[in-house]
Protein backbone atom coordinates (compact mmCIF):
# COMPACT_ATOMS: atom_id res chain seq x y z
CA UNK A 1 0.00 0.00 0.00
CA UNK A 2 1.54 3.67 -1.18
CA UNK A 3 1.64 5.98 1.81
CA UNK A 4 1.16 9.72 0.77
CA UNK A 5 3.54 11.28 3.58
CA UNK A 6 3.16 15.05 2.45
CA UNK A 7 -0.57 14.92 3.00
CA UNK A 8 -0.90 12.37 5.62
CA UNK A 9 -3.23 12.98 8.48
CA UNK A 10 -1.91 11.52 12.21
CA UNK A 11 -4.41 9.74 14.47
CA UNK A 12 -4.91 11.62 17.13
CA UNK A 13 -3.02 9.48 18.91
CA UNK A 14 -0.33 9.22 16.59
CA UNK A 15 3.41 10.29 17.85
CA UNK A 16 5.26 12.40 14.96
CA UNK A 17 8.05 10.85 13.73
CA UNK A 18 12.02 12.44 14.91
CA UNK A 19 13.74 14.05 12.14
CA UNK A 20 16.86 12.94 11.14
CA UNK A 21 19.74 14.43 10.13
CA UNK A 22 17.33 17.96 9.56
CA UNK A 23 15.80 16.56 6.35
CA UNK A 24 15.41 12.80 6.16
CA UNK A 25 12.63 10.64 8.03
CA UNK A 26 12.64 7.36 9.42
CA UNK A 27 11.10 5.22 7.53
CA UNK A 28 7.92 4.28 8.45
CA UNK A 29 8.13 0.61 10.41
CA UNK A 30 5.96 -2.62 9.35
CA UNK A 31 4.03 -2.25 12.80
CA UNK A 32 3.13 1.32 12.53
CA UNK A 33 1.87 0.94 8.75
CA UNK A 34 -0.49 -1.80 9.80
CA UNK A 35 -2.13 0.42 12.82
CA UNK A 36 -2.27 3.34 10.63
CA UNK A 37 -4.10 1.46 7.63
CA UNK A 38 -6.10 -0.92 9.76
CA UNK A 39 -9.57 1.15 8.86
CA UNK A 40 -8.38 0.62 5.24
CA UNK A 41 -8.62 -2.94 5.62
CA UNK A 42 -12.24 -2.81 7.31
CA UNK A 43 -13.16 -0.95 4.32
CA UNK A 44 -11.88 -3.79 2.17
CA UNK A 45 -13.35 -6.49 3.79
CA UNK A 46 -16.63 -4.46 4.10
CA UNK A 47 -16.67 -3.59 -0.05
CA UNK A 48 -15.89 -7.15 -0.63
CA UNK A 49 -19.54 -8.28 1.29
CA UNK A 50 -21.35 -5.93 -0.07
CA UNK A 51 -19.66 -6.92 -3.62
CA UNK A 52 -20.77 -10.22 -2.77
CA UNK A 53 -24.39 -9.16 -1.53
CA UNK A 54 -24.93 -7.25 -5.17
CA UNK A 55 -23.60 -10.47 -6.93
CA UNK A 56 -25.97 -12.74 -5.05
CA UNK A 57 -29.13 -10.72 -5.52
CA UNK A 58 -28.20 -10.98 -9.32
CA UNK A 59 -29.32 -7.26 -9.28
CA UNK A 60 -28.15 -3.69 -8.28
CA UNK A 61 -30.98 -2.91 -6.45
CA UNK A 62 -32.63 -0.85 -9.51
CA UNK A 63 -36.26 -0.82 -11.42
CA UNK A 64 -35.08 -1.69 -14.55
CA UNK A 65 -37.11 -4.43 -16.28
CA UNK A 66 -34.43 -5.49 -18.96
CA UNK A 67 -34.31 -9.66 -18.80
CA UNK A 68 -31.33 -10.63 -16.53
CA UNK A 69 -30.06 -14.03 -16.66
CA UNK A 70 -30.73 -16.49 -14.24
CA UNK A 71 -28.78 -17.95 -11.55
CA UNK A 72 -28.31 -21.32 -13.81
CA UNK A 73 -30.04 -23.00 -17.02
CA UNK A 74 -34.00 -22.21 -16.34
CA UNK A 75 -36.39 -25.22 -16.98
CA UNK A 76 -39.15 -22.96 -17.45
CA UNK A 77 -39.06 -18.90 -18.63
CA UNK A 78 -42.55 -18.06 -17.02
CA UNK A 79 -45.17 -19.07 -15.25
CA UNK A 80 -49.41 -19.51 -15.64
CA UNK A 81 -50.99 -19.39 -11.89
CA UNK A 82 -55.00 -20.84 -11.79
CA UNK A 83 -56.05 -19.46 -8.68
CA UNK A 84 -59.16 -21.88 -6.90
CA UNK A 85 -59.94 -18.92 -3.98
CA UNK A 86 -61.33 -20.47 -1.42
CA UNK A 87 -59.91 -23.88 -0.88
CA UNK A 88 -60.77 -26.81 -3.20
CA UNK A 89 -60.94 -30.12 -1.70
CA UNK A 90 -58.03 -32.42 -2.23
CA UNK A 91 -59.72 -35.26 -0.79
CA UNK A 92 -62.70 -35.16 -3.51
CA UNK A 93 -60.57 -34.14 -6.39
CA UNK A 94 -56.62 -35.06 -6.61
CA UNK A 95 -56.33 -37.29 -2.78
CA UNK A 96 -57.75 -40.48 -3.07
CA UNK A 97 -58.24 -41.83 -0.01
CA UNK A 98 -60.36 -45.30 0.54
CA UNK A 99 -60.37 -45.54 4.19
CA UNK A 100 -61.88 -42.49 4.46
CA UNK A 101 -64.65 -44.12 2.49
CA UNK A 102 -64.30 -46.99 4.37
CA UNK A 103 -64.80 -45.06 7.53
CA UNK A 104 -67.81 -42.75 6.48
CA UNK A 105 -69.61 -41.93 9.65
CA UNK A 106 -66.98 -42.64 12.15
CA UNK A 107 -65.60 -39.87 14.40
CA UNK A 108 -62.67 -38.88 13.78
CA UNK A 109 -61.47 -39.65 17.37
CA UNK A 110 -61.76 -43.19 17.00
CA UNK A 111 -59.83 -43.61 14.26
CA UNK A 112 -56.82 -40.75 14.43
CA UNK A 113 -55.61 -40.45 18.11
CA UNK A 114 -54.72 -37.27 19.21
CA UNK A 115 -56.78 -35.16 16.09
CA UNK A 116 -59.37 -33.26 16.94
CA UNK A 117 -61.89 -30.85 14.32
CA UNK A 118 -64.36 -30.55 16.91
CA UNK A 119 -66.32 -32.47 19.22
CA UNK A 120 -68.76 -34.93 17.22
CA UNK A 121 -66.67 -34.52 14.03
CA UNK A 122 -67.51 -37.30 11.74
CA UNK A 123 -65.33 -38.43 8.62
CA UNK A 124 -66.82 -38.02 5.29
CA UNK A 125 -66.32 -40.00 2.32
CA UNK A 126 -65.76 -38.49 -0.78
CA UNK A 127 -68.40 -37.32 -3.22
CA UNK A 128 -67.29 -38.58 -6.49
CA UNK A 129 -65.34 -41.49 -7.42
CA UNK A 130 -61.33 -41.68 -8.16
CA UNK A 131 -59.88 -43.49 -11.50
CA UNK A 132 -56.70 -44.30 -12.53
CA UNK A 133 -56.02 -41.96 -15.76
CA UNK A 134 -53.52 -41.93 -18.82
CA UNK A 135 -50.55 -44.49 -19.23
CA UNK A 136 -49.32 -43.18 -15.84
CA UNK A 137 -52.53 -44.55 -13.65
CA UNK A 138 -52.50 -41.11 -11.92
CA UNK A 139 -55.64 -41.67 -9.63
CA UNK A 140 -57.99 -38.18 -10.16
CA UNK A 141 -61.71 -37.85 -9.43
CA UNK A 142 -64.47 -37.55 -11.38
CA UNK A 143 -64.75 -33.91 -10.56
CA UNK A 144 -62.27 -33.03 -13.47
CA UNK A 145 -63.17 -35.09 -16.06
CA UNK A 146 -60.97 -32.88 -18.93
CA UNK A 147 -58.73 -32.12 -16.59
CA UNK A 148 -58.17 -35.77 -16.03
CA UNK A 149 -57.62 -36.42 -19.71
CA UNK A 150 -53.77 -34.53 -19.17
CA UNK A 151 -52.75 -36.68 -16.05
CA UNK A 152 -49.66 -37.70 -18.01
CA UNK A 153 -48.67 -34.31 -17.80
CA UNK A 154 -49.67 -33.24 -14.32
CA UNK A 155 -47.05 -33.40 -11.24
CA UNK A 156 -49.12 -33.64 -8.28
CA UNK A 157 -48.17 -32.94 -4.77
CA UNK A 158 -50.34 -34.63 -2.16
CA UNK A 159 -48.16 -33.26 0.89
CA UNK A 160 -48.51 -29.67 0.85
CA UNK A 161 -49.24 -27.84 3.94
CA UNK A 162 -49.46 -24.18 5.08
CA UNK A 163 -49.44 -21.42 8.05
CA UNK A 164 -52.84 -19.95 8.88
CA UNK A 165 -56.13 -21.53 9.56
CA UNK A 166 -57.93 -17.98 7.75
CA UNK A 167 -58.71 -17.41 4.46
CA UNK A 168 -56.58 -14.16 4.84
CA UNK A 169 -53.59 -15.98 6.21
CA UNK A 170 -53.23 -18.51 3.93
CA UNK A 171 -53.95 -16.47 0.77
CA UNK A 172 -51.66 -14.02 1.33
CA UNK A 173 -49.09 -16.54 2.65
CA UNK A 174 -49.54 -18.57 -0.90
CA UNK A 175 -49.07 -15.20 -2.64
CA UNK A 176 -46.47 -13.64 -0.49
CA UNK A 177 -44.71 -16.06 1.20
CA UNK A 178 -46.04 -14.12 4.71
CA UNK A 179 -49.12 -13.84 6.50
CA UNK A 180 -48.01 -11.09 8.69
CA UNK A 181 -45.88 -8.24 7.14
CA UNK A 182 -46.57 -6.73 3.96
CA UNK A 183 -44.19 -8.40 1.67
CA UNK A 184 -44.03 -8.39 -2.33
CA UNK A 185 -45.59 -11.32 -3.98
CA UNK A 186 -44.96 -14.04 -5.67
CA UNK A 187 -45.16 -12.28 -9.38
CA UNK A 188 -42.75 -9.74 -7.86
CA UNK A 189 -40.27 -11.48 -7.27
CA UNK A 190 -40.02 -13.60 -10.36
CA UNK A 191 -39.93 -10.59 -12.61
CA UNK A 192 -37.35 -8.60 -10.00
CA UNK A 193 -35.18 -11.45 -10.50
CA UNK A 194 -35.38 -12.29 -14.32
CA UNK A 195 -36.90 -9.04 -15.80
CA UNK A 196 -39.64 -9.24 -18.95
CA UNK A 197 -39.24 -10.11 -22.33
CA UNK A 198 -41.49 -7.64 -23.46
CA UNK A 199 -41.07 -3.90 -22.84
CA UNK A 200 -43.96 -2.93 -23.92
CA UNK A 201 -46.25 -4.86 -21.55
CA UNK A 202 -46.36 -5.61 -17.96
CA UNK A 203 -44.12 -8.57 -16.92
CA UNK A 204 -46.83 -9.64 -13.83
CA UNK A 205 -50.23 -9.77 -14.74
CA UNK A 206 -53.29 -10.74 -12.98
CA UNK A 207 -56.44 -11.58 -14.28
CA UNK A 208 -59.51 -10.93 -12.96
CA UNK A 209 -57.57 -10.63 -8.63
CA UNK A 210 -59.47 -11.09 -5.70
CA UNK A 211 -60.84 -8.04 -3.86
CA UNK A 212 -60.86 -10.08 -0.39
CA UNK A 213 -58.13 -11.80 1.98
CA UNK A 214 -55.31 -9.07 0.82
CA UNK A 215 -56.67 -7.87 -1.94
CA UNK A 216 -54.09 -5.84 -4.14
CA UNK A 217 -51.36 -7.16 -1.54
CA UNK A 218 -51.44 -10.35 -3.21
CA UNK A 219 -50.08 -8.88 -6.48
CA UNK A 220 -48.74 -6.08 -4.88
CA UNK A 221 -44.68 -5.07 -5.02
CA UNK A 222 -44.44 -4.04 -1.03
CA UNK A 223 -40.62 -2.61 -0.83
CA UNK A 224 -39.68 -3.31 -4.49
CA UNK A 225 -39.78 -0.56 -6.53
CA UNK A 226 -43.35 -0.07 -8.12
CA UNK A 227 -42.78 -1.18 -11.57
CA UNK A 228 -42.56 -4.83 -10.42
CA UNK A 229 -45.97 -4.53 -8.86
CA UNK A 230 -48.72 -6.73 -10.77
CA UNK A 231 -50.82 -4.95 -13.35
CA UNK A 232 -54.81 -6.20 -13.30
CA UNK A 233 -57.31 -6.59 -15.87
CA UNK A 234 -60.74 -6.83 -15.21
CA UNK A 235 -62.30 -7.24 -11.13
CA UNK A 236 -63.49 -10.70 -9.26
CA UNK A 237 -66.58 -11.27 -10.39
CA UNK A 238 -67.00 -8.84 -13.49
CA UNK A 239 -66.97 -10.09 -17.33
CA UNK A 240 -63.94 -9.92 -19.52
CA UNK A 241 -66.09 -9.82 -22.57
CA UNK A 242 -63.98 -6.73 -23.50
CA UNK A 243 -61.27 -7.19 -21.27
CA UNK A 244 -58.79 -4.09 -21.07
CA UNK A 245 -56.62 -2.70 -18.80
CA UNK A 246 -57.95 0.26 -16.82
CA UNK A 247 -57.38 4.20 -18.08
CA UNK A 248 -54.99 2.41 -21.05
CA UNK A 249 -56.49 5.30 -23.46
CA UNK A 250 -56.54 9.02 -23.51
CA UNK A 251 -59.39 10.33 -24.69
CA UNK A 252 -58.76 13.74 -24.62
CA UNK A 253 -54.75 13.67 -25.69
CA UNK A 254 -53.12 12.45 -28.89
CA UNK A 255 -50.08 9.94 -28.28
CA UNK A 256 -47.93 12.63 -29.14
CA UNK A 257 -49.29 15.30 -26.72
CA UNK A 258 -49.00 12.71 -24.67
CA UNK A 259 -45.37 12.18 -25.29
CA UNK A 260 -44.23 15.64 -24.52
CA UNK A 261 -45.92 15.99 -21.97
CA UNK A 262 -44.33 12.99 -20.24
CA UNK A 263 -40.58 14.47 -21.62
CA UNK A 264 -41.33 17.14 -19.64
CA UNK A 265 -42.24 15.29 -16.28
CA UNK A 266 -39.56 12.93 -17.02
CA UNK A 267 -37.16 15.90 -17.43
CA UNK A 268 -38.15 16.65 -13.87
CA UNK A 269 -38.10 13.45 -12.75
CA UNK A 270 -34.26 12.64 -13.74
CA UNK A 271 -33.11 16.00 -12.43
CA UNK A 272 -34.40 15.12 -9.25
CA UNK A 273 -32.78 11.49 -9.38
CA UNK A 274 -29.68 12.79 -9.83
CA UNK A 275 -29.57 15.18 -7.04
CA UNK A 276 -30.98 11.84 -4.97
CA UNK A 277 -27.83 9.68 -6.64
CA UNK A 278 -30.38 6.43 -4.94
CA UNK A 279 -33.62 6.65 -4.98
CA UNK A 280 -35.64 3.26 -5.69
CA UNK A 281 -39.05 4.62 -6.02
CA UNK A 282 -38.70 7.44 -8.29
CA UNK A 283 -36.77 4.69 -10.59
CA UNK A 284 -40.03 2.50 -10.67
CA UNK A 285 -42.19 5.94 -10.96
CA UNK A 286 -40.14 6.71 -14.07
CA UNK A 287 -40.06 2.97 -15.51
CA UNK A 288 -43.79 2.77 -15.06
CA UNK A 289 -44.58 5.70 -16.72
CA UNK A 290 -42.59 4.61 -19.84
CA UNK A 291 -44.04 0.92 -19.42
CA UNK A 292 -47.56 2.66 -19.39
CA UNK A 293 -46.78 4.87 -22.51
CA UNK A 294 -45.86 1.75 -24.37
CA UNK A 295 -48.61 -0.25 -23.54
CA UNK A 296 -51.59 1.83 -24.86
CA UNK A 297 -50.33 0.76 -28.64
CA UNK A 298 -49.59 -2.86 -27.39
CA UNK A 299 -52.13 -4.16 -24.60
CA UNK A 300 -55.12 -3.46 -26.34
CA UNK A 301 -53.90 -5.94 -29.44
CA UNK A 302 -52.91 -8.84 -26.35
CA UNK A 303 -55.93 -8.47 -25.28
CA UNK A 304 -58.22 -8.78 -28.45
CA UNK A 305 -59.90 -11.79 -28.51
CA UNK A 306 -61.23 -11.44 -31.87
CA UNK A 307 -58.57 -12.47 -33.27
CA UNK A 308 -58.77 -16.04 -32.17
CA UNK A 309 -60.02 -18.75 -34.62
CA UNK A 310 -64.12 -20.14 -33.54
CA UNK A 311 -62.07 -23.64 -33.29
CA UNK A 312 -59.95 -22.06 -30.23
CA UNK A 313 -62.78 -19.90 -28.44
CA UNK A 314 -64.50 -23.50 -28.75
CA UNK A 315 -61.83 -25.10 -26.94
CA UNK A 316 -61.54 -22.65 -23.81
CA UNK A 317 -65.51 -22.43 -23.78
CA UNK A 318 -66.18 -19.29 -24.35
CA UNK A 319 -69.71 -18.45 -25.63
CA UNK A 320 -70.62 -21.03 -23.54
CA UNK A 321 -72.71 -19.53 -20.44
CA UNK A 322 -70.88 -21.87 -17.74
CA UNK A 323 -67.16 -21.43 -18.61
CA UNK A 324 -66.80 -18.21 -21.20
CA UNK A 325 -65.86 -15.88 -18.51
CA UNK A 326 -62.87 -18.28 -16.86
CA UNK A 327 -62.40 -19.40 -20.50
CA UNK A 328 -61.64 -15.79 -21.49
CA UNK A 329 -59.03 -15.53 -18.81
CA UNK A 330 -57.49 -18.93 -19.75
CA UNK A 331 -56.94 -17.79 -23.37
CA UNK A 332 -55.96 -14.17 -22.32
CA UNK A 333 -53.22 -16.12 -20.25
CA UNK A 334 -51.85 -18.04 -22.80
CA UNK A 335 -51.68 -14.57 -25.22
CA UNK A 336 -49.87 -12.71 -22.80
CA UNK A 337 -47.33 -15.80 -22.25
CA UNK A 338 -46.81 -15.79 -26.08
CA UNK A 339 -46.10 -12.24 -25.48
CA UNK A 340 -43.38 -12.92 -23.26
CA UNK A 341 -45.10 -12.00 -20.25
CA UNK A 342 -43.23 -13.40 -17.37
CA UNK A 343 -46.10 -14.07 -14.69
CA UNK A 344 -50.26 -14.30 -15.24
CA UNK A 345 -52.39 -14.94 -12.38
CA UNK A 346 -55.86 -16.41 -13.17
CA UNK A 347 -58.33 -16.10 -10.46
CA UNK A 348 -61.35 -17.85 -9.75
CA UNK A 349 -63.98 -16.15 -7.67
CA UNK A 350 -64.01 -16.78 -3.75
CA UNK A 351 -66.33 -20.07 -4.69
CA UNK A 352 -64.48 -22.80 -3.05
CA UNK A 353 -65.49 -22.14 0.45
CA UNK A 354 -67.88 -25.59 1.06
CA UNK A 355 -68.74 -25.41 4.89
CA UNK A 356 -71.66 -26.69 3.10
CA UNK A 357 -73.34 -27.56 0.09
CA UNK A 358 -70.28 -29.50 -0.96
CA UNK A 359 -71.66 -31.33 -3.54
CA UNK A 360 -73.79 -29.11 -5.50
CA UNK A 361 -71.15 -25.60 -5.27
CA UNK A 362 -68.06 -28.07 -5.80
CA UNK A 363 -69.59 -29.09 -8.92
CA UNK A 364 -70.51 -25.74 -10.12
CA UNK A 365 -67.34 -24.40 -9.48
CA UNK A 366 -65.38 -27.37 -11.72
CA UNK A 367 -67.64 -27.62 -14.15
CA UNK A 368 -66.69 -23.53 -14.88
CA UNK A 369 -62.73 -24.45 -14.64
CA UNK A 370 -62.49 -28.05 -16.20
CA UNK A 371 -62.98 -27.14 -19.52
CA UNK A 372 -61.04 -24.06 -20.03
CA UNK A 373 -57.88 -25.55 -17.74
CA UNK A 374 -57.62 -28.83 -20.00
CA UNK A 375 -58.36 -25.96 -23.42
CA UNK A 376 -55.41 -24.22 -21.74
CA UNK A 377 -52.91 -27.04 -21.05
CA UNK A 378 -54.14 -28.79 -24.41
CA UNK A 379 -53.52 -25.35 -26.20
CA UNK A 380 -50.00 -24.99 -24.71
CA UNK A 381 -48.76 -28.28 -26.24
CA UNK A 382 -50.24 -28.04 -29.25
CA UNK A 383 -48.10 -24.96 -29.35
CA UNK A 384 -44.90 -26.35 -27.82
CA UNK A 385 -45.45 -23.56 -25.26
CA UNK A 386 -45.97 -26.08 -22.61
CA UNK A 387 -42.66 -27.51 -22.42
CA UNK A 388 -41.20 -23.60 -21.11
CA UNK A 389 -44.60 -22.57 -19.37
CA UNK A 390 -45.40 -23.81 -15.88
CA UNK A 391 -48.90 -24.16 -14.93
CA UNK A 392 -49.58 -24.02 -11.35
CA UNK A 393 -53.31 -25.21 -9.99
CA UNK A 394 -54.43 -24.68 -6.49
CA UNK A 395 -56.04 -22.71 -3.46
CA UNK A 396 -54.71 -21.61 -0.41
CA UNK A 397 -55.54 -24.74 1.53
CA UNK A 398 -57.48 -28.03 1.30
CA UNK A 399 -60.60 -29.33 3.37
CA UNK A 400 -60.66 -31.14 5.93
CA UNK A 401 -61.94 -35.01 6.13
CA UNK A 402 -64.66 -34.07 8.65
CA UNK A 403 -68.27 -32.88 7.91
CA UNK A 404 -69.63 -29.84 8.49
CA UNK A 405 -72.78 -28.10 7.81
CA UNK A 406 -75.51 -30.72 7.99
CA UNK A 407 -72.91 -33.80 7.02
CA UNK A 408 -72.39 -31.97 3.50
CA UNK A 409 -69.61 -29.82 4.06
CA UNK A 410 -66.01 -29.43 5.15
CA UNK A 411 -63.88 -27.38 7.05
CA UNK A 412 -60.66 -25.29 6.29
CA UNK A 413 -57.42 -27.72 6.09
CA UNK A 414 -53.97 -25.74 6.09
CA UNK A 415 -52.24 -29.44 7.38
CA UNK A 416 -52.61 -31.11 4.90
CA UNK A 417 -53.44 -31.04 1.00
CA UNK A 418 -52.69 -30.99 -2.74
CA UNK A 419 -51.31 -28.47 -5.57
CA UNK A 420 -50.64 -29.84 -9.26
CA UNK A 421 -47.99 -28.31 -11.34
CA UNK A 422 -47.71 -29.13 -15.72
CA UNK A 423 -45.22 -28.57 -18.10
CA UNK A 424 -42.31 -26.33 -17.16
CA UNK A 425 -39.55 -28.51 -16.62
CA UNK A 426 -41.78 -30.82 -14.14
CA UNK A 427 -42.28 -34.55 -14.53
CA UNK A 428 -45.69 -35.98 -15.66
CA UNK A 429 -47.70 -38.35 -14.55
CA UNK A 430 -45.98 -38.20 -11.23
CA UNK A 431 -47.65 -37.88 -7.50
CA UNK A 432 -45.29 -36.64 -5.26
CA UNK A 433 -45.84 -36.70 -1.01
CA UNK A 434 -49.04 -38.16 0.91
CA UNK A 435 -51.26 -37.40 3.61
CA UNK A 436 -52.04 -39.39 6.10
CA UNK A 437 -54.88 -42.41 5.13
CA UNK A 438 -57.49 -40.01 5.59
CA UNK A 439 -56.24 -36.58 4.21
CA UNK A 440 -55.83 -35.04 7.51
CA UNK A 441 -52.75 -33.88 7.63
CA UNK A 442 -49.62 -34.44 5.39
CA UNK A 443 -47.36 -37.09 6.28
CA UNK A 444 -44.74 -38.44 3.57
CA UNK A 445 -42.21 -36.32 2.01
CA UNK A 446 -44.02 -33.05 3.23
CA UNK A 447 -43.75 -30.08 1.33
CA UNK A 448 -44.00 -26.40 3.21
CA UNK A 449 -45.05 -23.40 1.31
CA UNK A 450 -41.80 -21.96 1.53
CA UNK A 451 -40.40 -25.28 0.05
CA UNK A 452 -42.90 -25.09 -3.31
CA UNK A 453 -41.52 -21.01 -3.82
CA UNK A 454 -38.42 -22.12 -3.62
CA UNK A 455 -39.27 -25.12 -6.52
CA UNK A 456 -40.92 -22.52 -8.37
CA UNK A 457 -37.93 -19.68 -8.39
CA UNK A 458 -35.59 -22.83 -9.32
CA UNK A 459 -37.84 -23.96 -12.34
CA UNK A 460 -37.17 -20.43 -13.83
CA UNK A 461 -33.43 -20.51 -12.67
CA UNK A 462 -33.39 -18.71 -9.82
CA UNK A 463 -31.48 -19.72 -6.62
CA UNK A 464 -33.98 -18.84 -3.82
CA UNK A 465 -31.68 -17.94 -1.03
CA UNK A 466 -29.66 -15.79 -3.74
CA UNK A 467 -32.57 -13.48 -5.22
CA UNK A 468 -32.35 -10.62 -2.33
CA UNK A 469 -33.19 -7.46 -1.75
CA UNK A 470 -31.91 -5.12 0.94
CA UNK A 471 -34.91 -3.10 2.66
CA UNK A 472 -34.90 -1.81 6.60
CA UNK A 473 -31.25 -2.75 7.40
CA UNK A 474 -31.90 -6.49 6.30
CA UNK A 475 -31.46 -8.61 2.83
CA UNK A 476 -35.33 -9.93 2.40
CA UNK A 477 -36.36 -13.15 -0.40
CA UNK A 478 -39.41 -14.48 -0.86
CA UNK A 479 -39.04 -17.45 1.42
CA UNK A 480 -37.50 -15.74 4.05
CA UNK A 481 -34.89 -18.05 6.04
CA UNK A 482 -36.64 -21.31 5.00
CA UNK A 483 -37.49 -23.24 2.08
CA UNK A 484 -35.84 -25.90 0.18
CA UNK A 485 -36.33 -27.00 -3.39
CA UNK A 486 -38.32 -30.06 -3.84
CA UNK A 487 -36.12 -32.06 -6.05
CA UNK A 488 -37.95 -35.12 -6.97
CA UNK A 489 -40.66 -33.37 -9.10
CA UNK A 490 -38.10 -32.21 -11.29
CA UNK A 491 -37.63 -33.94 -14.49
CA UNK A 492 -34.41 -35.64 -15.14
Amino acid sequence: MKINHSNQTLPSRAKPVAPMNNTRQHPVTRREMLRRCASGFGSLALTGLLADTARAANKTGSASMDPSPPHFPARAKRIIFLFMHGGPSHLDSFDPKPMLDRDNGKLLSSVISGQSAGPGAKLLSSRWKFRQRGTSGLEISDLFPRIARSADDLCLIRSLHTDGQDHGQAVLNLHTGSNRQVRPSLGSWLIYGLGTENQNLPGFITISPPTLNGGPQNYGSAFLPAVFQGTPIGTEGASLDDAQIRNIRNPFLTRDVQRKQLDLLQSMNREHLQTARQDRQLEGLIESYELAFRMQSAAPQATNLRSESSATLQLYGIDEPTTDSFGRQCLLARRFAQQGVRFIQVNHPFKWDQHQNLTRDHERNATEVDKPIAGLLADLKSLGMLEDTLVIWGGEFGRTPTAQGGADGRDHNPNGFTIWMAGGGVRGGFAHGATDDYGFRAAVDTVHMHDLHATLLHLLGIDHKRLTFRHAGRDFRLTDVHGEVVRAVLQS
